[in-house]
């Protein structure tokens, strides 16, 4: 993903959570900023889109992943262009989705 593509979803992340944090509806909001109401509304389906979990393949090593720092009970995933995370128990599934989103969009 290019640095201006990166920039422009940080900031329609933004966006949209300051929003939805805020109270005020979308309408008033967009007329607060002079923001489309239509742009904001695409923007919105865009990132949830983005965020939504999706189904990646799980092939089981003949070696458990060995990290101090994640016990022996830790998930290690693998990402294309030879990345990976090392998951520990009790993680936030929210948190690792938004996550591999990102990774995920930059590669």
């Amino acid at each position: 993903m290019s640095r201006r593509r990166a920039e422009e979803w940080a900031k329609w992340r933004g966006l949209v959570s300051e929003q939805s944090q805020g109270g005020r509806s979308v309408a008033a909001f967009c007329r607060e900023r002079s923001l489309r109401e239509w742009q904001f509304y695409e923007w919105k389906k865009r990132l949830r889109n983005a965020e939504a979990a999706q189904f990646v393949e799980v092939r089981p090593v003949e070696e458990p992943v060995r990290s101090s720092a994640a016990g022996n009970h830790a998930i290690e995933v693998r990402l294309a262009g030879g990345r990976s995370l090392v998951v520990a128990p009790g993680f936030d599934a929210g948190h690792l989705r938004a996550l591999l989103s990102v990774l995920e969009q930059e590669s």
